[in-house]
């Protein structure tokens, strides 16, 4: 059986215990902090594009046309 626990902690007492982990789990901390800002950041940026207006046909239609472009610059 698990208990779980909430515990209030100030920024400088969890500054306090991550100095006193082992240099490799405060490699893995970081990666993972990092980590979890990217997905943040990512999502939000999803949302920002995020669009009904803009299917498949139309995206297809673009890179075709873009395609194009570039097939005939190095045609020429």
């Amino acid at each position: 059986m698990k208990t779980a626990l909430q515990i209030d902690l100030t920024f400088e007492q969890i500054l306090s215990l991550v100095r006193q982990l082992p240099k490799q789990q405060k490699v893995k901390l970081t990666k993972e902090l990092e980590r979890e800002v990217i997905d943040s950041k990512l999502s939000r940026l999803l949302k920002t594009f995020k669009t009904k207006d803009l299917d498949i046909k139309t995206i297809d239609e673009e890179v075709e046309s873009v395609r194009q472009e570039i097939y005939e610059k190095q045609k020429s």
